[in-house]
């Protein structure tokens, strides 16, 4: 359940995957300092791994499809977006904001496995798949702002 939750931040009465994918930012930026970007990389597949197991334990013993405290998804997700990220509060929450609105607005193929993909893989996989829309467009937004001057 701690994990689940990402260590309660689910349980929050309100926007409980937006305090999921806050709970994310320091952590990423933790693991970004110490192990670099292999590290923020290695740190997503790890969570992913874990959280994939965590969110079928605690949909199973609760009997709910995709529990909404269950929050470490979003957790895998924003680290994938903070991949390609600078260590920059900027670049950090400029990740947050669009993960959030992939995350909400689940285009394709994140809707798909939103409703089709059942048990702890599917509760991870649709914010995954949304979080690869916010990585590319963070990643393309860094590379123009980049290459035009501008620095995050």
């Amino acid at each position: 359940m701690l994990i689940a939750t990402g260590f309660g931040t689910g349980l929050s009465p309100f926007a409980p995957g937006t305090c999921g994918s806050l709970a994310a930012l320091p952590f990423a930026w933790g693991v970004r300092s110490h192990l670099a970007t292999v590290g923020i990389a290695a740190a997503t597949v790890i969570v992913f791994i874990i959280g994939w197991w965590a969110a079928a334990v605690v949909a199973k013993a609760s009997g709910v499809e995709d529990p909404g405290a269950i929050v470490v998804d979003e957790i895998a997700a924003q680290c994938l977006v903070l991949v390609p990220a600078p260590l920059d509060p900027l670049a950090y929450a400029l990740g947050f904001v669009l993960f959030r609105i992939f995350d909400i607005w689940k285009p394709w193929p994140a809707r798909w496995a939103d409703r089709e993909v059942k048990g702890g893989l599917g509760i991870m996989l649709d914010d995954l798949l949304a979080a690869i829309y916010a990585v590319l467009l963070l990643w393309g937004l860094l590379a123009l702002g980049g290459a035009s001057g501008v620095r995050s």
